[in-house]
C-alpha cells in the first residue's frame, strides 16, 4: 500500500517537472491547438494555445511503471499500459495531423475507428492467451456473473472499449474538465485494485492520480497546455482496460458517467436535429457547452461534473463490496 502511495506522489513531482520543459517545447514546435469554428466564441482566444500535454502524465507513468518492474509479481498491469499507449498513439497521429496542417480536424473517423477496434481485438486477445480474463460479466449490486460465448463477449469488449475511448475524449473540452474528472476514476480503480489483491494494478491508475493532479497545474484555467487527443484517447484507454483487466466492465456505467452523458448529448442533439428539421435539444454539443452557453464558469462545470464523478464512484464502490467479502 504504502508503495501504492509512493507512486502517486512521484508521479505528481515527476509529471510537473517533465511538463516545466515539455511546455516551452511544445510552444517552440508550434504545436497549438485549432478551435473549431462551431465552438463557443469565447473559446477562440484558446487558439494556439500547446497541445499534446498528455505527455507529460504519460511519460511519468512509463517511466515509474518500469522502475518498479523489478519488484513486480503479476505483469497484467503492462497489457493495459501498452493499450493505453497505443491508444494514445492514435491520438499521437490525430494531433501531430492537427498541427502539420493547421486544422481542428486531424484523422477521419473511419481512421481512428479501424485503428481503436484493431487494437482493442488485440488487448482483448493477449489478455485471454495470458489468462488475465474470462468472458465472465459480472453484474455489480447483485453480486452475479454470468459467461458469456466468447465470440459474443470480444465483440462487446471491442463495443465498449471503442465507445469508452471515445466518451473520454469528449470529454475534453473544458479546462481542466477531463484531467479532474479521471481523478476519482483512477482512485476508485486503484482502491479496487488493492481490495481485490491485485496490487502491482493499482500502480498505473495510482500513478495517474498524481500526474493527473500536477497537469491540471498547467491545465487549469486559463491553461497553459491541452492534453490534446494523446492525453484523452491515453486516459480512455486506461479507463476502459482497468475496468477490463478488473473483470467489471459494467462499471464503466457508474464510473464514467460523465463520460456517458457527455456522449449521448451529442448523439441526442444530433438525432432531435434530424428529427425536428433544424431544431436544438441542447444549446450545444457536447453537454458541457451547453451549460457554458447557459452562463456557468468554467470552472464551475469542472467541480461540478466532477463531484458527480466522485459521488457516482462511491457509489460503484457499494456496488461492488460483495467481491471483497
Amino acid at each position: 500500500m504504502m508503495r501504492i502511495l509512493l507512486m502517486a506522489a512521484c508521479s505528481c513531482g515527476l509529471t510537473g517537472v517533465i511538463g516545466y520543459f515539455l511546455l516551452p517545447v511544445l510552444r517552440a514546435l508550434k504545436a497549438g491547438q485549432s478551435i473549431r469554428e462551431i465552438g463557443p466564441t469565447w473559446h477562440n482566444n484558446k487558439a494556439g494555445t500547446p497541445m499534446m500535454g498528455g505527455l507529460m502524465f504519460i511519460f511519468a507513468a512509463v517511466l515509474l511503471l518500469l522502475a518498479n518492474l523489478v519488484v513486480m509479481e503479476d505483469y497484467s498491469v503492462f497489457y493495459v499500459l501498452i493499450l493505453s499507449l497505443c491508444f494514445g498513439f492514435i491520438g499521437f497521429l490525430d494531433d501531430f495531423t492537427k498541427i502539420k496542417h493547421k486544422r481542428n480536424l486531424g484523422l477521419t473517423s473511419i481512421q481512428k475507428a479501424a485503428l481503436q477496434a484493431a487494437v482493442s481485438a488485440l488487448f482483448l486477445y493477449a489478455m485471454f492467451r495470458s489468462g488475465s480474463m474470462s468472458t465472465e460479466l459480472y453484474i455489480p449490486f447483485v453480486d452475479l456473473s454470468f459467461t458469456l460465448h466468447p465470440i459474443v463477449y470480444i465483440f462487446f469488449s471491442m463495443f465498449v472499449m471503442v465507445g469508452c475511448v471515445n466518451a473520454v475524449n469528449l470529454t475534453d473540452g473544458v479546462d481542466g474538465l477531463c484531467g479532474s474528472v479521471t481523478i476519482p476514476v483512477m482512485v476508485f480503480f486503484a482502491a479496487a485494485s488493492v481490495a481485490l489483491g491485485k496490487y502491482d494494478l493499482a500502480l498505473l491508475p495510482a500513478t495517474l492520480v498524481g500526474g493527473l493532479i500536477a497537469y491540471l497545474f498547467y491545465n487549469w484555467h486559463p491553461a497553459k497546455v491541452f492534453m490534446g487527443d494523446t492525453g484523452s484517447l491515453f486516459l480512455g484507454g486506461v479507463v476502459c482496460a482497468m475496468a477490463f483487466a478488473l473483470e467489471m466492465p459494467l462499471i464503466l456505467i457508474l464510473v464514467g458517467i460523465v463520460y456517458i452523458m457527455e456522449t449521448l448529448s451529442v448523439i441526442l442533439q444530433v438525432a432531435y436535429f434530424k428529427m425536428t428539421h433544424g431544431k436544438r435539444l441542447f444549446k450545444m454539443s457536447p453537454i458541457h457547452h451547453h451549460f457554458e452557453m447557459c452562463g456557468w464558469k468554467e470552472e464551475k462545470i469542472v467541480l461540478s461534473f466532477t463531484a458527480v464523478t466522485a459521488a457516482m464512484c462511491i457509489l460503484a464502490w457499494i456496488g461492488i463490496s460483495g467481491l471483497f467479502a
